[in-house]
């Protein structure tokens, strides 16, 4: 809560409290949309689920009873938006694993760890990709 250390600012904050919120909305539309993604096509992909617990949590900093009801709920917002990201992520990554498997040929991107831990197949190797993902 940074933004509490400078007071007399709150006109920064009134202007940008609406590109904040306004998100929300499409948000839960999204995460309606990639939750029954996930549950349709995950099972007939043979791919695990994304357990959503392990990546959003939106009842643990409200809890805290120092804090005032609209530090509460700017907490369950980041809560759930930043978890909600994640937890997309998650499953775009297992998407990706499945449906294309092969490394980015831009090694330094951020957030593509996964396809090294997932072995995707190396970039530019006809080889690699053949071997790996053969018809059977």
């Amino acid at each position: 809560m940074l933004y509490q250390k400078y007071p007399g600012k709150s006109l920064r904050h009134i202007i940008g409290g609406p590109f904040i919120w306004a998100p929300l909305l499409f948000a839960l539309i999204l995460d309606l949309f990639v939750e029954m993604y996930q549950y349709v096509c995950f099972p007939l992909y043979g791919l695990e689920k994304v357990n959503r617990r392990d990546y959003i949590s939106i009842w643990d900093r409200p809890r805290l009873k120092y804090l005032n009801w609209y530090q509460k709920l700017r907490c369950a917002y980041c809560g759930y938006m930043n978890g909600v990201f994640a937890y997309w992520g998650e499953i775009a990554h297992r998407t990706e694993g499945y449906r294309c498997g092969i490394i980015h040929q831009e090694n330094n991107l951020k957030g593509h760890e996964y396809q090294h831990a997932h072995e995707f197949t190396p970039f530019d190797d006809e080889q690699a990709f053949t071997q790996k993902y053969k018809s059977k």
